[in-house]
């Protein structure tokens, strides 16, 4: 939470100072590109590392980075500092997210959906906070002061993982498994139920892009101000962080693949029917109800990873996951952005709902959970 508190954060503080440096638009999305571009590229070979080394060293590593790029542009403000600091911040993020999934993970079946349950909340509030938490510091201390504040959670995280070292280093003590020989990550989408386990996972990703991408765009075109288009995606979030309050005790009762249905048909029927209205009113109750949607998947989808990655692979799994996710964070802004030029805005929710669509065709008949899943 305090590593994404840096990141939701950092994108925003990075993109304004850039502005204000005087890069052009082109050359702020690509800065902000780069938050995920080196992870993407990264983060397979860091989930192989994690398996063969645990935990504690990337935790540690990963916050050093954060901290790293968020005090260079504190310390010396420039350009250069600043692309430093989105690669470390990316970097740095990737490196604690793998190492923390692959531990939470690591738990018995009836455990590990409750796990992945409490991460989803606290990531969701601190994508609330992160946001918020810069946007007041640059109003009210300037761009250079919010990266100094941006140091500190990345600090109190590090000192966690020092207190709790001993703890972390017995959870990656040997088990005596023999290591197998090198494997190609193809390996693991040959899998069926990963393979679709992954892909479902990238469209529901990437229909949180579609919506974060699109709605401002949307937005200019039929008139709304920053401020309002700024509280439309606030119902998003909100929505994501209300769901995720309940989801431990909802998961009790529904199957995983249950909520993934779920989730993708609403956001299908969300995305048809969102370029029809202009009410304020509307537009923001169709942004939580997709909210709700979206923010219920990530815990499921990350115990069926789990459970259906091999041995000993696990966190290879979440690294391909998170490339996965990564690729589509970076592609999807590019191919709408070209696309909108063309066809208008309206389209893109339609070719998005249609992705969606084929994504519920690889669930009609979903691979079989463990019968703890839902524990």
């Amino acid at each position: 939470m305090m590593n994404h508190v840096v990141l939701t954060g950092g994108r925003i503080t990075v993109s304004l100072t850039a502005l204000k440096m005087g890069l052009s638009t082109i050359e702020v999305g690509w800065l902000v590109a780069v938050f995920a571009i080196l992870p993407m590229l990264l983060s397979i070979r860091t989930g192989r590392w994690i398996d063969q080394i645990g935990t504690f060293r990337p935790l540690a590593i990963g916050g050093a980075l954060t901290t790293i790029g968020a005090s260079l542009p504190f310390i010396f403000p420039s350009q250069i500092t600043l692309l430093v600091a989105a690669c470390s911040i990316g970097i740095g993020f990737m490196l604690v997210q793998v190492a923390t999934q692959n531990l939470l993970g690591q738990a018995d079946p009836a455990k590990r959906l409750r796990n992945f349950s409490w991460l989803s909340l606290t990531l969701a509030g601190s994508g609330f906070a992160g946001p918020l938490f810069a946007g007041l510091a640059i109003d009210h201390l300037g761009d250079r002061y919010a990266f100094g504040l941006l140091t500190i959670p990345p600090l109190i995280a590090l000192l966690v993982i020092h207190y709790v070292r001993h703890i972390l280093r017995a959870a990656d003590a040997p088990t005596g498994a023999k290591p197998e020989k090198r494997r190609r990550v193809m390996e693991l989408a040959a899998i069926p139920p990963l393979r679709r386990v992954l892909g479902v996972n990238t469209m529901l990703s990437g229909a949180w892009d579609t919506h974060l991408f699109v709605v401002p765009l949307y937005g200019v075109t039929i008139g709304l101000s920053a401020t309002t288009i700024g509280i439309i995606l606030a119902a998003f979030s909100s929505a994501t962080f209300a769901i995720r309050l309940v989801l431990p005790f909802i998961l009790r009762h529904v199957r995983s693949w249950t909520l993934v249905r779920v989730a993708i048909g609403t956001a299908v029927v969300v995305f048809v029917v969102y370029p029809w209205f202009r009410d304020l009113r509307v537009l923001i109750g169709l942004s939580f109800v997709l909210g709700l949607a979206l923010g219920s998947c990530q815990p499921s989808m990350l115990a069926l990873l789990h459970q259906h990655s091999p041995p000993g692979r696990a966190a290879e799994a979440v690294g391909l996951r998170m490339a996965l996710i990564n690729t589509s964070q970076v592609s999807l802004p590019l191919a709408f952005g070209a696309l909108g030029t063309v066809i208008g805005v309206a389209p893109l929710f339609w070719a998005y709902a249609s992705t969606l669509v084929a994504g519920g065709v690889l669930c009609r008949n979903p691979p079989a959970e463990s019968p703890t899943d839902t524990a």
